[in-house]
């Protein structure tokens, strides 16, 4: 499968090299190609942008980026790691970068690109040298293809959905990411973002919440409204009460007669 992508994606490096002689031909093409591409000079500022890599990426126009924008300048490129790779193109060689993940927040705090409710945008970038007549290599170009892009909001709302379903039932980390449809890790990273706690933390203070409700509710003694949040009255969990509340059960309820 590695090599059948990797001669892919050489024999698209070939086909671009193909049209360098023809530079408006090559232009044409660019334009029209269905993935996101971009050409750049040897110094890394980029020449030329297609509609396709202006939508997927955002980027508000071609005149905020062309002439603009300097690859090897690019901090979200230098933070991933791949700027010694990225450069290894200069010298003739093409490059494949897998799994290039670009927190989405970062390229709108550097660059012109649209404040969209995206958090991540995860590529395979693949970059080759155009070489000219002389066998110099004049310029380089980058080919992304999108895999996924991590939405925020989104993917936030399935979990809470789910934390609010469940409360009653101990906390399922794994449930609770496999409903945002992300791994553990990454919903676990994307929550705290989003909403400042953890999920663990966020169903805490859901069934806080519950509870509060519950002592409000005279009819119920103490235990048996930690009961019906299926929770047990003992130490820890009357002192996880105080914790997030300020107050014992008791006097909680006290104050809100």
């Amino acid at each position: 499968m590695k090599n059948q992508l990797e001669d892919a994606q050489n024999s698209l490096a070939k086909s671009f090299q193909s049209l360098f002689e023809n530079q408006e031909l090559l232009a044409k093409v660019i334009e029209f190609f269905p993935y996101p591409i971009q050409v750049f000079s040897l110094d890394g500022t980029a020449r030329l942008i297609n509609q396709s890599a202006l939508d997927m990426i955002g980027i508000k126009s071609t005149e905020s980026h062309v002439g603009k924008y300097n690859v090897f300048e690019d901090p979200i490129v230098r933070k991933l790691g791949a700027m010694e790779e990225l450069r290894q193109v200069l010298t003739g060689k093409t490059v494949y970068i897998t799994d290039f993940n670009a927190p989405y927040q970062d390229m709108i705090r550097y660059f012109n690109v649209d404040n969209r409710d995206i958090h991540t945008i995860n590529a395979d970038i693949t970059c080759f040298p155009l070489i000219n007549s002389d066998g110099v290599v004049e310029y380089f170009a980058a080919v992304f293809i999108f895999k996924k892009i991590f939405r925020g909001k989104k993917e936030i709302g399935r979990g809470k959905q789910y934390i609010e379903t469940h409360w009653q039932e101990p906390f399922d980390a794994d449930g609770t990411a496999k409903a945002a449809c992300l791994s553990k890790a990454h919903f676990t990273k994307l929550f705290k973002q989003h909403t400042g706690v953890t999920p663990h933390e966020y169903y805490i203070n859901y069934k806080i919440g519950k509870l509060k409700e519950k002592l409000l509710d005279t009819n119920l003694s103490i235990a048996q409204a930690f009961a019906a949040c299926n929770m047990n009255y003992n130490g820890h969990s009357a002192s996880l009460f105080r914790k997030k509340v300020g107050l014992s059960p008791s006097e909680f309820r006290k104050i809100s007669d």
